[in-house]
């Protein structure tokens, strides 16, 4: 009972821990970007948007460019001044692969052309003023076509799956609270890169993404160890090979560094390779051919195809009918890993479709099929 602690002892504890604890302030330190970490997140930019150019001309039916980034520091109060009209924001979270999200702005004239074109219109004379929640989610699809096709780049590049959450999106007003930027705690300073964007002839302006510090700091930090893991093996190389000062051993210990610095040049000779010739490599094809008969590949049967815009896509419900390109009882084709290989006409083998080859698409004829 004696180690037992009493109510006074344990409000005595609790008041000295309340007292020691460091305030909010001292711990706080502001970051910043390098010219390093700035160069590096306009290359990453630039290649994360320019196939998310690709993936928005294919929605739009328009040429779309987006070039040239510039990234620079802003500090929530200048952002506020930055946008003094409202503007249409989206904000991407990342779920795997990163940690954190990010917001894109849009002025509302070019999100109001972006969600025109989306729904099968021209694009022209479009009010700002019309963007409606339809509108909006048509901005809402192509941007979230965006950021896949930029995670997908970011994929590429950092040698790791990453995955995006679907973009939410709001018409917001930067000098009032609680919009969709206040909602990202970047109460600091934030990096804001900013791409030119075009589209055809309707668009000619700037798109921009904001992050926080942290979040541009960690696409550098993935950058860098992707780079990384190929640099780090070569750098050991030099020092594996110190056989010459282990001959003489009556030479003092001091002189063998000076000796191992020149022998990484001596050790360099010109990369020699037997000649290529014609009948050696004809004998070899069916061995090496032999490795690959069991490699899987992806076979698909297409019974047709169509092309709809988004407003007959949010029309469909169930039961409704889409009509394909082929008629009835026309043959089907037969892709293999998305290349067109042979036709054939639909069978039912006991209670499952097949499919039964009635052609095969000669080599020379699938170049340029897809």
């Amino acid at each position: 009972m004696s180690e037992m602690l009493s109510q006074d002892e344990i409000d005595a504890l609790l008041r000295g821990t309340s007292d020691n604890t460091p305030k909010p302030e001292d711990d706080v330190k502001e970051e910043h970007l390098d010219s390093m970490e700035s160069d590096a997140l306009g290359e990453i930019g630039n290649i994360s948007f320019g196939n998310s150019a690709t993936a928005l001309s294919t929605l739009l039916q328009q040429k779309v460019e987006i070039t040239t980034p510039i990234v620079s520091e802003v500090t929530i109060d200048a952002l506020r001044e930055r946008y003094p009209t409202p503007h249409v924001a989206l904000r991407v979270g990342y779920t795997e692969g990163l940690k954190g999200e990010n917001v894109l702005v849009l002025t509302r004239e070019d999100a109001a052309i972006i969600s025109d074109l989306m729904l099968g219109g021209t694009g022209e004379n479009v009010d700002p003023e019309s963007l409606d929640e339809i509108r909006l989610s048509a901005v809402q699809e192509a941007m979230n076509q965006m950021m896949g096709a930029a995670a997908t780049s970011l994929s590429t590049v950092f040698s790791k799956k990453i995955d995006i959450s679907p973009p939410l999106v709001e018409v917001f007003d930067a000098t009032k609270n609680q919009t969709i930027i206040d909602r990202l705690e970047l109460w600091e300073t934030m990096v804001l890169i900013e791409f030119h964007l075009k589209v055809g002839t309707l668009i000619d302006s700037k798109i921009v993404q904001i992050a926080p510090i942290q979040f541009g700091k960690q696409l550098v930090d993935e950058l860098m160890k992707a780079t990384g893991e190929v640099k780090e093996p070569v750098a050991a190389q030099p020092k594996a090979e110190a056989p010459k000062p282990q001959t003489q051993q009556t030479q003092p210990v001091a002189p063998q560094p000076e000796k191992q610095k020149p022998m990484p040049e001596v050790a360099v000779s010109q990369a020699e390779f037997m000649p290529l010739q014609s009948s050696t490599s004809q004998e070899t094809t069916p061995a090496n051919l032999g490795l690959l008969y069991d490699v899987p590949l992806n076979v698909t049967v297409e019974l047709g195809r169509t092309k709809k815009s988004v407003r007959e896509v949010l029309e469909l419900s169930q039961g409704s009918i889409i009509e394909l390109d082929k008629l009835a009882g026309e043959p089907v084709d037969i892709y293999v890993n998305q290349q067109r290989i042979a036709r054939g006409e639909v069978v039912v083998i006991e209670e499952n479709f097949g499919v039964r080859v009635t052609e095969i698409i000669q080599p020379h004829e699938r170049i340029g099929i897809v």
